[in-house]
């Protein structure tokens, strides 16, 4: 199995799709009596609490990759990986979602409904970028060093100067400037 890193253009994505789900809920919400918008102010320390256990998990890989832990489970490791992935995709789809909202609520923010939103908002938003910020850079912490295979950077180098040796011009070459 060969992780991959997480393209950027998924982040873009989940921003977008978070944007468009908090469009809609700011939408139904004004043209309705539903009260859905903002979050409970236990949203915001709920996510940095995720984002720093996550960072925890995140370097206690990094550690043990460059060899200053002496054990480490592969399933956690494997699972950090995977937890640092989704943290940083729910970070930006999060993003979207009260960055949205925060947007929608601000030519109404003289009503005190729509003031205590736009706070609420603002503090998720803010908090849900740092998640995606920490997940990305939790993903980076997961990552192994490249193994002495054919992948691996020596490896490719060795392959391309024994390439470059046997071809026909380098043997002429040799050839003239032997004597």
């Amino acid at each position: 199995m060969k992780a991959r890193r997480t393209p950027w253009w998924y982040y873009l994505v989940a921003v977008i799709v978070g944007a468009a789900a908090g469009f809609a809920m700011s939408a139904l919400t004004q043209a309705s009596q539903f009260s859905l918008m903002g979050a409970p102010w236990v949203v915001p320390v709920l996510l940095v609490a995720l984002g720093a256990y996550v960072f925890y998990e995140a370097y206690q890989v990094h550690l043990y990759v460059k060899g200053d832990r002496d054990d480490l489970d592969p399933i956690r490791a494997v699972n950090t990986l995977v937890i640092s992935k989704a943290l940083a995709l729910a970070g930006a789809a999060l993003a979207g979602w009260y960055g949205m909202q925060l947007i929608m609520s601000l030519s109404h923010a003289e009503a005190p409904y729509f003031r205590t939103v736009i706070i609420e908002c603002a503090i998720c938003t803010v908090v849900s970028i740092l998640d995606m910020i920490v997940g990305m850079v939790s993903e980076w912490l997961c990552q192994l060093p490249p193994r002495e295979g054919p992948e691996h950077p020596k490896a490719i180098e060795a392959k391309r100067k024994r390439k470059l040796a046997q071809s026909p011009a380098n043997k002429a070459f040799t050839k003239m400037h032997r004597h």
